[in-house]
């Protein structure tokens, strides 16, 4: 397991790949020269909330994206453990650990059971319950691929047979591995393997949403004293969400003003969260803001 003590502020800017490839190169550029510490990238076969717009496969646009930049980290945020095996998972993201000199942070997640992509590619939509099991073998190969250089593994739903690792992570022992989770199991899974815990309220009012992760800050604590696991290895990250974006066709509250983002900034980072995740603006009208915000609030964050 990879720790870290002592856990510096991170920003991450998450950008949806449901544009041109050229725009979208063009955001992961703009973050990077913005100062950003983390690039965010999605994983569905489609945008789930609107099938017919444009989308980029996840580990084909990262091996892109880590070629084309040189300093800023990349982050699968997340990636679907339906969608592909463990074994490929743990190749695909060895290679771009390497194309990215190792700038990877590997984020795992179960995926939406009301994602559209499983129909289309004609793959099993397993529920939440199936989810959640897999989950814990999913990792844990993953976990020992990229650690091991030969690895053999059987489980209820997954086996390797001495499969091979080469050449070995740039990163020691392996990239880190992110764990998105908001359920009880799911947050004790968390607790259990992840290097990095991420998650996300979808409640409407921004004071439900912090006391929900508040509670899920509280029962991450008590499954790392269960296991034993000092709770201040796990770095925790929370992605910012605007349940009212969608409806507004994309406008994010917290990119209306300096204040607010900073104000719902400080109520986050009270919490012990470390990596603050925000969406990359889709309308024109928010991207002065966001970049203004990234050069001039986010330093004075770091700063206190």
């Amino acid at each position: 397991m990879v720790i870290e003590v002592g856990h510096e502020l991170r920003f991450q800017a998450m950008t949806i790949p449901n544009t041109s490839w050229d725009a979208l190169l063009a955001r992961f550029q703009n973050i990077e020269e913005l100062g950003f510490d983390i690039a965010g990238m999605a994983d569905h076969f489609v945008d789930w909330s609107n099938p017919p717009s444009p989308w980029f496969d996840l580990w084909t646009h990262a091996a892109a994206i880590a070629a084309s930049t040189s300093r800023v980290k990349l982050s699968t945020c997340v990636a679907q453990i339906p969608l592909r095996n463990p074994a490929m998972c743990a190749r695909q993201a060895l290679s771009v650990d390497h194309i990215s000199n190792g700038r990877l942070e590997l984020g795992l997640g179960l995926g939406l059971t009301i994602d559209p992509s499983y129909a289309m590619m004609g793959i099993p939509n397993w529920d939440n319950k199936e989810r959640v099991a897999r989950f814990v073998e999913y990792v844990e190969i993953v976990d020992q691929l990229l650690t091991n250089e030969v690895t053999s593994y059987k489980g209820k739903f997954y086996e390797i047979n001495e499969a091979v690792m080469n050449p070995r992570p740039l990163q020691k022992p392996r990239p880190p591995i992110m764990i998105a989770a908001m359920g009880p199991v799911m947050l004790k899974n968390a607790a259990r393997y992840a290097d990095i815990w991420n998650s996300i309220s979808f409640a409407e009012d921004f004071e439900d949403q912090m006391k929900e992760t508040r509670h899920r800050m509280e029962l991450v604590d008590e499954h790392c004293a269960a296991i034993g696991r000092d709770p201040g290895t796990l770095r925790r990250s929370y992605l910012m969400f605007d349940a009212k974006a969608r409806p507004s066709g994309g406008k994010i509250k917290y990119y209306e003003s300096e204040s607010i983002f900073t104000e719902m900034v400080e109520r986050i980072m009270e919490l012990g969260i470390t990596d603050i995740g925000m969406y990359y603006p889709v309308q024109e009208e928010q991207l002065p803001m966001f970049e203004k915000i990234a050069t001039d609030v986010i330093p004075k964050l770091r700063r206190r």
